[in-house]
């Protein structure tokens, strides 16, 4: 189910409250230097793995041997273990100061693929150039050539290799409409037309055009329709928080000190700002061009990139739901065996939620209710022990009996591993709301709605038994904020310390 369709639906009855800012600025920039260390360290494994192939390959010595010859001087006869790592870290050093000068720790979206093979080569072989010239500087001679251009030339194809695989990793991405960044553009020109329409229709670029925001006598060349004007200026930011919206574009020339003002709005917002180059003379002097697609644009502000820790976090969900999967797959059937012995019905009970930026996906668990327990949900709306937008019942009748022990020690939620795989959930992360929910949520509460949902989360190991919704949205902020692998070790950790503690519901 499409996003926007759910917020068409659920925008009309939004009750708004006081907007939640932020000074993003510091926490942006930390962010970007932890994803360009990530592709950095990732780029100095690839050279180790090219030189212990390129080792092997050409002196028939496993790794193993080869790291005692290093040690003990006799890899390379005459040349000092000192000497050997010098070269190999002088190489991978350069590595990444010439890809990092050619902006290859970038955001991908940000070139083409063609272009980044071709910079990814470019930075390989001006590399290979220096250590090359190094070894004649040094007197090399005994060293193999053969080893030397090995290296180089794994080392280029391992680097273009693992940068289109990530491509075609997020490219699926975008195809589903995931992990798209939505965008605003002010403006109702035919410039803002054309950026549109650019958008729209070359996808691989990850954006989704969010509506026209008119600009008062900035521009008298208006062309859009009332429905895609979603606002103006004044009220922008309020619709961008609840839109989800990353980016905005100005293609219309307004006032100097208006788009000042707009800047530091997203600053505070943590929202990304762009012009188009000419239109602001002075205001961009010194700032790069980048392309979007063929279209030319000037970043102002650029809050968090954080594509790298994304890919991290789900290859980390991938391996740890496939081994917690694998593990358990006795249990499992078990279960639902006992589940079919237990009541009449289905195995698997399955119900749409609302996960990240209001995407509606299918979210899996072991039925512990009765087979009509949703046509039944308003007979027992009145005994609800959770205040506000949360329903929570200790003795909801309709549970079954195995299904209450199945909660107790929260192995109900174990097909949830499915929806990890899928992509549609994370192991950690603020838990996924249904639609009733979000229909009440201020606009405050969407804030938890920007992250990829969990299976379970801060509030599930800190304040499970915490009635107060606003302890929930409080400690989902707090881990979106906070965020690190280190943090969803510590919360998986004491997940299964709540688990064999038994305090489910």
């Amino acid at each position: 189910m499409a996003t926007s369709d759910f917020w068409q639906r659920v925008s009309a009855s939004m009750s708004i409250s006081p907007d939640w800012t932020q000074d993003a600025t510091g926490v942006s920039a930390r962010r970007l230097r932890g994803a360009s260390a990530v592709w950095m360290l990732m780029d100095a494994l690839t050279v180790l793995a090219a030189a212990l192939i390129a080792i092997y390959v050409s002196l028939h010595i496993g790794p193993v041997a080869g790291a005692e010859s290093l040690v003990h001087g006799t890899l390379v006869q005459g040349r000092s273990m000192g000497m050997l790592l010098s070269l190999f870290l002088g190489y991978t050093v350069a590595l990444i100061l010439t890809s990092r000068r050619l902006a290859l720790y970038d955001p991908t979206r940000q070139r083409s693929f063609l272009n980044e093979q071709r910079l990814s080569a470019q930075a390989c072989l001006t590399s290979g150039l220096l250590l090359t010239g190094t070894l004649y500087l040094v007197h090399g001679g005994d060293i193999s050539r053969k080893v030397v251009l090995l290296t180089i030339g794994v080392t280029t194809v391992g680097l273009s290799l693992r940068r289109f695989v990530y491509r075609i990793m997020l490219y699926r991405k975008f195809d589903r409409g995931m992990d798209t960044r939505n965008v605003l553009i002010v403006g109702t020109g035919p410039e803002a037309h054309a950026l549109r329409h650019h958008l729209e229709n070359i996808r691989h670029l990850g954006f989704t055009f969010k509506g026209f925001i008119e600009a008062s006598g900035a521009d008298s060349r208006r062309t859009s329709s009332s429905g895609d004007v979603v606002g103006t200026l004044d009220t922008m930011f309020q619709y961008a928080r609840k839109h989800f919206v990353d980016e905005i574009f100005f293609t219309t020339p307004c006032e100097r000190g208006i788009v000042r003002g707009v800047l530091e709005k997203a600053r505070a917002y943590g929202v990304d700002m762009r012009v188009v180059p000419d239109l602001y003379d002075g205001m961009a002097w010194n700032c790069p061009v980048e392309y979007i697609g063929q279209f030319p644009t000037i970043p102002l502000h650029r809050g968090e990139a954080h594509e790298v820790s994304r890919v991290m976090k789900r290859i980390f969900d991938i391996v740890f739901s496939s081994t917690v999967m694998l593990l358990l797959l006795p249990l499992m059937l078990l279960i639902s065996i006992a589940i079919k012995i237990d009541s009449p019905g289905p195995v698997l009970y399955s119900s749409e939620r609302i996960g990240k930026k209001g995407w509606v996906f299918r979210c899996f668990k072991f039925r512990t209710m009765v087979r009509d327990a949703d046509v039944r949900r308003a007979e027992v709306m009145h005994m609800n022990e959770r205040d506000g937008v949360l329903f929570k019942m200790a003795n909801d009748p309709r549970v079954t009996k195995l299904g209450r022990f199945l909660r107790k020690y929260s192995l109900d939620e174990l097909p949830q591993f499915f929806n990890v795989l899928r992509g549609d959930m994370s192991v950690v992360g603020p838990r996924p709301p249904i639609a009733s929910e979000v229909r009440e949520y201020k606009l405050s509460h969407l804030r938890r709605l920007s992250v990829t949902p969990g299976i379970t989360g801060l509030w599930q190991v800190q304040g499970r038994q915490n009635p107060s919704f606003d302890s929930y949205v409080s400690l989902d902020v707090s881990y979106i904020e906070n965020w690190s692998i280190w943090l969803d070790f510590k919360i998986i950790v004491r997940t299964i310390g709540v688990v064999f503690a038994g305090t489910g519901m």
